[in-house]
């Protein structure tokens, strides 16, 4: 058997920055304009009138400060609210496809490897651009890997499922190399006009390349072992699918055709599945809470990671045991534990252990440990 191990990781982020304060400037515009074009029936009492948005608000319910995105024009216009994604013509790459090239040849120039190197792709994340060919069989033709492709949605642990599906992979022998690749465009699938989740959500692609220990030219982490697990709830969904790029005229106007969640429920059932799913990964692998030098988690939200990590290590993780990038990069859904372990894993020492855990709808939840050769 062999041993799988990430030896090089790439992160992919886009030009243009969304901060809270334009954020909240523009949706406080698109609350004047909704509650002047409906002041009547606000009168009558049979539409609600919209409220505000703040910074403060923001940062306190999510800990983020601002986000990257694909296009800044179409959201920060009160009567669009949505990115301008341009229709590409079918002879041209696809916008996930693109951005997952660029990761992945990050990912390959960090360990020192090339196309060559690589039997698989995995293009792992929460909404696809299309149903079908697959985008990773796109990536795969554009970095000029022979071998296979696939797809695989998970949602918010596309990441880490992709990553097992590929260490397994490798382990048993049936593969070499593989990059599993996570093109988020979430700006896509946002509700940006709702105040609840408005600012959720960013955009980023990240790559991880994973091989043999063996085939590894420099610093590595051994992959230890991985754990998924599932649980199906409603409490997160988007019932559309794929990216939108514009809001035709006459289109109905649904509001569960993008991104929604129950976030009183969410916390409630999420944090102690994920937080009982670490702990036992932990045990059956013989590594207690001191073992740890690092947790890479799932960026969604400050409070969910802070409480998660409190749980896994018995006491408040020191900031560079549990490095955040969320003020950053807001959620980025399957790509946020790959940024933080991308940007912050360089500085352990060799025999170092760490886990990258991320979770979400489903519900989903999936956890690597892993351990640093230097």
């Amino acid at each position: 058997m062999n041993t799988p191990a990430i030896t090089g990781t790439g992160v992919f982020t886009p030009s243009e920055v969304i901060t809270n304060a334009e954020l909240v400037a523009a949706f406080n515009a698109y609350v004047d304009l909704f509650n002047a074009e409906n002041a009547d029936e606000i009168a009558a009492g049979t539409v609600a009138a919209k409220e505000y948005s703040s910074e403060d608000f923001i940062f306190k319910a999510s800990g983020i400060q601002q986000r990257y995105v694909i296009d800044k024009t179409g959201v920060l216009d009160p009567k669009v609210m949505h990115p301008l994604l341009r229709q590409r013509s079918d002879d041209e790459p696809s916008l996930m496809a693109e951005m997952g090239v660029k990761a992945a040849q990050n990912a390959l120039a960090q360990a020192g490897k090339s196309a060559k190197d690589v039997d698989l792709v995995i293009c792992a994340a929460s909404n696809m651009e299309r149903a079908y060919p697959a985008v990773a069989i796109e990536i795969q033709q554009q970095l000029g890997i022979s071998g296979f492709a696939f797809d695989m949605n998970v949602a918010c642990s596309s990441a880490t499922f992709g990553i097992q599906a590929a260490a397994d992979m490798v382990r048993s022998g049936s593969i070499g190399g593989a990059l599993v690749i996570n093109p988020e465009i979430c700006s896509a699938h946002l509700e940006w006009r709702d105040r609840d989740c408005h600012f959720i959500f960013g955009d980023v692609a990240t790559a991880t390349l994973i091989e043999t220990a063996q085939a590894a030219t420099g610093p590595y982490f051994e992959i230890k072992s991985t754990r998924c697990a599932t649980e199906f709830s409603n409490n997160i969904r988007n019932n559309n699918g794929y990216l939108r790029r514009s809001r035709p005229a006459g289109m109905v106007d649904r509001r569960d055709m993008q991104f929604m969640q129950n976030g009183r429920k969410v916390f409630k059932e999420v944090l102690p599945m994920v937080s009982d799913h670490i702990a036992a990964h932990m045990a059956d692998g013989g590594v207690q809470a001191a073992d740890l030098k690092r947790l890479w988690l799932h960026q969604a939200n400050k409070t969910m990671n802070d409480f998660i990590g409190k749980k896994v290590l018995g006491r408040t993780p020191e900031p560079s045991e549990q490095p955040n990038i969320l003020q950053d990069y807001a959620n980025t859904s399957s790509a946020g534990s790959i940024i933080a372990f991308s940007k912050y894993s360089g500085d352990l020492e060799d025999g170092d252990r760490g886990l990258i855990c991320s979770f979400g709808a489903g519900y989903s939840v999936g956890s690597v440990l892993v351990e640093r050769h230097a």
